[in-house]
């Protein structure tokens, strides 16, 4: 049970990944052309995405003794709502308990089709001599219920790894040390089900609601997205309000993922109804969702653009994967304050990369986030994927908000540009920019 999960959960961060480097393709085609944002989607359709009984297919409908309004499919899964007029945690979702599928390992494992890390999580590793594994534990995920013998070699510093891996890096603590922390400002999040509870973000959740899902339990991927956005030991903008909707955007079926967009489109156009109702020193300023939605492929792309034009006429800014921005690496026991630090991309470090060179990096692996196993655990991930750069930078978006509410995205996003910093990785000639949050900052103040 617990390798599906994982499994799953993998799937869900390669699909991300994949289409990060589809949509970089794309994009690049013209090196001159403008930084796609929200602002380059157009049309005529005004229409918010409320019920559409056709694609819902609603089977029951009912008011629970708490007033949440819940709404179920034919597909077995459920949307719920908070009572009108409020805005509520509709749902505690459980935590996971990987502990008790016994993994006791008599030697490390070595999964096939993931040379580039491995799976410690949860993982009882007290049997097996790690005193000359050095290597393979720096390509190593673990979490706060992996069980580590006294052979872990003495370079290999956890403690260390987790400190590092808790920093937002480039200096952002610098600025949040300036006051400058998100406080006021918005940030929505569409992804899978978290803990609510969780004590690196629970005091930043104004918000959490559920639309088309079948799980009682918290995800792996919801959690680490927070963090990295409002944790306020690992996010870039640890005083902003968070406005949640978990929601899965398809079917799992026995042959595989059934994708249907829609209930994307329908969880934006819940964040407008809802940011309508706030005040407006109070308002919700980018959403961010770890998806490539723009796959002409997948079901219902062209209602997830007119929601995303509709957030944009209310001035929410909306973030996904593809937005030009790309992934770095960074060696677990470096500093991320340390530009030196910083390495290719884990997941694209073999790839042809002329065109990652024109996007502007952001930090991406070697992060130590919030865990679904427990309200106080955490976990590492070695290789984070593209769906770790979403919420970093609807972070930092938030922090410009802060010092310039009139910030509008496509003067963030030139911004970004015009203030990163070169760099070379892996001790290469190659020439690649890395964001720099205390000069977009200052450029944005002076706006």
């Amino acid at each position: 049970m617990k390798r599906l999960v994982i499994i799953l959960s993998l799937m869900l961060l390669l699909i991300a990944c994949s289409s990060a480097l589809d949509n970089d393709e794309k994009e690049h085609k013209d090196v001159s052309s403008e930084t796609p944002t929200i602002d380059n989607i157009h049309t005529d359709k005004d229409i918010k995405i409320i019920e559409n009984e056709t694609l819902e297919k609603i089977t029951n409908e009912y008011i629970t003794s708490e007033g949440y309004r819940v709404i179920e499919y034919e597909d077995g899964y459920t949307t719920t709502f908070s009572p009108e007029g409020v805005l509520a945690i509709v749902k505690t979702p459980q935590s996971v308990d990987f502990t008790k599928y016994d993994y006791n390992l008599e030697e490390l494992p070595q999964e096939e089709g993931t040379e580039f890390f491995h799976d410690l999580r949860s993982r009882d590793l007290t049997r097996i001599d790690l005193s000359n594994e050095f290597d393979y534990l720096l390509t190593a995920d673990f979490d706060d219920d992996t069980k580590w013998p006294s052979s872990v070699p003495k370079e290999y510093d956890i403690e260390k790894i987790k400190e590092y891996g808790m920093d937002p890096g480039l200096g952002i603590r610098k600025l949040h040390e300036k006051g400058i922390t998100g406080q006021g400002v918005g940030i929505a999040i569409i992804d899978q089900s978290i803990l609510v509870n969780h004590v690196e973000y629970k005091d930043s959740i104004k918000l959490y609601e559920e639309i088309h899902i079948n799980s009682d339990s918290a995800a792996m991927h919801g959690p680490a997205v927070v963090s990295i956005a409002v944790g306020k030991s690992v996010g870039v903008a640890p005083e902003a309000d968070l406005y949640y909707i978990a929601e899965t955007h398809g079917v799992y079926m026995e042959d595989g993922f059934d994708w249907d967009l829609y209930w994307i489109a329908k969880s934006i156009d819940r964040i407008i109804e809802i940011n309508e109702a706030l005040p407006v020193d109070k308002k919700i300023r980018v959403i961010s969702i770890s998806l490539g939605i723009d796959n002409p492929e997948r079901k219902n792309l062209e209602l997830v653009k007119e929601a995303i034009n509709r957030a944009s006429n209310e001035g929410i800014y909306t973030i996904s994967v593809g937005n030009s921005l790309m992934g770095t690496g960074r060696k677990p026991l470096a500093d991320p304050n340390d530009l030196s630090s910083y390495t290719k991309g884990h997941f694209w470090r073999d790839f042809d990369n002329y065109r990652i060179k024109r996007n502007i990096l952001v930090p991406m692996d070697s992060r130590y986030v919030a865990s679904p196993t427990g309200n106080d655990k955490y976990v590492f991930y070695y290789s984070g994927g593209m769906s770790w750069v979403v919420p970093y930078t609807a972070g930092l978006y938030a922090l410009c908000s802060q010092v310039n509410p009139n910030i509008t995205p496509s003067e963030f996003n030139s911004a970004i540009y015009n203030t990163a910093t070169k760099v070379h990785l892996d001790d290469t000639n190659d020439e690649y920019k890395i964001l720099n949050p205390e000069g977009l900052i200052n450029k944005i103040k002076g706006k």
